[in-house]
């Protein structure tokens, strides 16, 4: 009785609204609202949850479900002078473009959204806010390979799983390792760096690797920094 449901299901989408793979560079718009969160990165193909309840950011969701069901998700750019409670941070420069593909609206104005990633964008500037959110302008030209299929480029699968092993267990952190192990390829290197708390100058790093043979680079580089040779062997 607490919650209301989106009658769109995924496969139930107004038509003026494409689905994610369907989507190219003519579907993405010149602006768009901005979602700023730190430490949080979404890929494209990849799909983040979300408990949206600040008033500005339940507008920006309901502004995006009433046109086109996108958002920009960016990191703020914190610095050491910042007020965190009071300060508008700059924002890093690459972002990524989410689709809301699914919604619950609760009865007290808030959502539930989980957010499918389309394309990274760089941000051009930052235009006037909107009912209380950020508003980017953004170019996808840049990422324009984002949305098309991953290609298959070789690297070193268990090396990188076993490097990630023994990050958790240095973090003290758990995995649903039979899951991650059945990722295919691309998959996983969408998912490892999602799900992987480093922070945020790292996610960022990540984000703005300019292909796949670097991002597992610059993964791989982030989970044995620590030195793995300060710890026993994986469990």
């Amino acid at each position: 009785m607490g919650t209301r449901v989106s009658p769109f299901a995924e496969d139930d989408i107004p038509r003026r609204v494409p689905r994610v793979q369907d989507m190219t560079l003519a579907d993405m718009p010149p602006e768009v609202g901005l979602f700023p969160l730190s430490g949080v990165l979404l890929f494209p193909r990849g799909r983040l949850p979300l408990n949206v309840f600040e008033p500005r950011y339940v507008a920006l969701v309901e502004d995006a479900l009433a046109a086109n069901r996108l958002l920009g998700l960016i990191q703020p750019r914190w610095r050491e002078e910042d007020d965190e409670d009071n300060a508008i941070p700059p924002l890093y420069g690459v972002g990524t473009l989410g689709r809301i593909s699914s919604f619950t609206e609760r009865a007290d104005g808030t959502y539930a959204i989980t957010l499918s990633g389309v394309t990274r964008f760089r941000l051009l500037r930052e235009t006037t806010p909107h009912r209380g959110y950020r508003v980017g302008r953004i170019d996808a030209s840049t990422f324009a390979g984002d949305l098309n299929e991953i290609p298959s480029e070789p690297f070193d699968r268990a090396h990188l799983l076993e490097s990630m092993r023994r990050y958790f267990q240095r973090k003290g952190l758990d995995a649903r390792w039979s899951l991650i192990e059945q990722m295919d390829d691309s998959m996983l290197l969408v998912t490892l760096p999602m799900i992987c708390p480093f922070p945020p100058a790292e996610k960022q790093a990540l984000l703005d690797a300019a292909s796949l043979t670097e991002r597992v680079r610059v993964l791989q580089t982030l989970l044995d920094m620590d030195g793995p040779e300060h710890d026993g062997p994986p469990s």
